[in-house]
């Protein structure tokens, strides 16, 4: 650090509960975390040490925000992170047994991950997410069949709308150009009346 190759990007704090520190490294030889952390957490222990105890995460920044947010969550495991970049949303998705660490006791973890993100970030177990995403498959498909049914009746309705010509057939042989009576093959011409109540008949 004090030479410049490790450098020490977001620092939040709970006092007295825990810290995360997010660090990147200028050289790609060189692993920030472990840098900080040193050999079998020396380094850190000191500093945890001199904050009675305090809990300090040290994680890798990282400009890719899905990325930083699984390694903001440190220490728990994270499956998959969906970003919503215009709400500024980060949905994670965690293994079933990871939820309770992903989210820290009195909800810490999960608090000092936002801070340190500076977006909202909504945690669920995978099962809940499958979950989820079932239920709006299933309302995806019923929004799918009512629009379908609706269509159907328009379509419908269109159809007993739509104007009928007159069946009947002239002496010339040509069909008669006047428009059906409601409820009728015919018009109201006498002689076409008259083909409409043999028909009855």
């Amino acid at each position: 650090i004090s030479d410049g190759i490790v450098e020490i990007n977001r620092v939040v704090r709970e006092p007295g509960n825990r810290s995360k520190i997010a660090v990147s490294s200028n050289d790609s030889n060189i692993d920030p975390v472990g840098a900080c952390v040193g050999q079998r957490g020396s380094r850190v222990r000191m500093v945890v040490d001199e904050l009675s105890g305090e809990r300090i995460d040290i994680v890798k920044y990282s400009d890719d925000m899905g990325e930083f947010v699984k390694n903001v969550l440190s220490p728990s495991k994270v499956s998959d992170v969906f970003i919503n970049e215009e709400e500024k949303i980060a949905f994670v998705i965690v293994p079933d047994d990871q939820v309770s660490l992903a989210i820290g006791k009195d909800g810490h973890n999960a608090k000092l991950a936002a801070r340190m993100t500076n977006w909202k970030i909504d945690i669920k177990s995978e099962t809940q997410w499958a979950e989820e995403k079932m239920k709006e498959l299933e309302e995806k498909k019923e929004e799918e069949e009512k629009a379908k049914v609706k269509t159907k009746k328009k379509i419908k309705k269109r159809k007993e709308k739509k104007v009928k010509r007159c069946k009947a057939i002239l002496r010339s042989g040509k069909r008669c150009t006047n428009l059906a009576k409601p409820d009728s093959n015919y018009c109201g011409l006498p002689a076409h009346k008259k083909l409409d109540t043999k028909k009855e008949n």
